[in-house]
C-alpha cells in the first residue's frame, strides 16, 4: 500500500513509517508530498495518509502520528507502548519530559532533517536507530538491561 505523508519528515513522518513498515505492512510504499497535497495523493493512489491535518491516522486526542497508528493497528506490544512515549515526547515540544529518552530522540531527528533534505534517504538512516531503540525499549519491557 501507499502511505502518503508531508515532505520534509522529521520525528513523527520517521518513526511512522518504522512502525508501519515493521509491524503494519512490510511492503508498504512512502510518499513524500507537498502539506497541500497529502489528501488528494493518497485518494488518487488509493493509499492511506498520515501525519497531516485531515489525514487517516494524524495527531489527536493529544496523542501524536505514532500513537494513534499504535492504537488503530491495536499493537499492544509494551515495548511499542514504551517506544511510543518517547517518540510523543520527541515530536511533541510542550511534552519532552515525559520520556527521558524524547529530548534525546528530538535532538537526534531534528539533527538528521538539518544534514538531510531526502526524506526517503532518511528513513534508510535512522530505521536502524528505531530498531535499536525497540530492542532497548524490548529488553525494558521484560525487565533485562543492555
Amino acid at each position: 500500500m501507499k502511505w502518503v505523508t508531508r515532505e520534509g519528515a522529521k520525528t513523527d513522518r520517521v518513526a511512522c513509517p518504522w512502525l508501519i513498515r515493521r509491524f503494519i505492512d512490510p511492503q508498504a510504499e512512502f510518499l513524500f508530498v507537498p502539506k497541500d497535497q497529502v489528501l488528494e495523493v493518497a485518494r488518487r493512489e488509493g493509499g492511506k495518509s498520515f501525519d497531516c491535518p485531515g489525514a487517516d491516522f494524524t495527531h489527536r486526542e493529544g496523542k501524536c502520528s505514532f500513537e494513534v497508528l499504535v492504537e488503530a493497528y491495536r499493537l499492544d506490544d509494551p515495548a511499542l507502548q514504551a517506544l511510543a512515549r518517547i517518540v510523543h515526547g520527541a515530536d511533541i515540544a510542550a511534552d519532552v519530559v515525559i520520556a527521558p529518552e524524547a529530548a534525546g530522540l528530538q535532538a537526534i531527528a531534528h539533527g538528521f532533517a538539518a544534514i538531510c533534505q531526502d526524506d526517503h534517504r532518511k528513513l534508510e538512516l535512522e530505521f536502524p536507530l528505531y530498531d535499536a531503540l525497540y530492542a532497548w525499549c524490548e529488553a525494558k519491557a521484560a525487565g533485562r538491561s543492555l
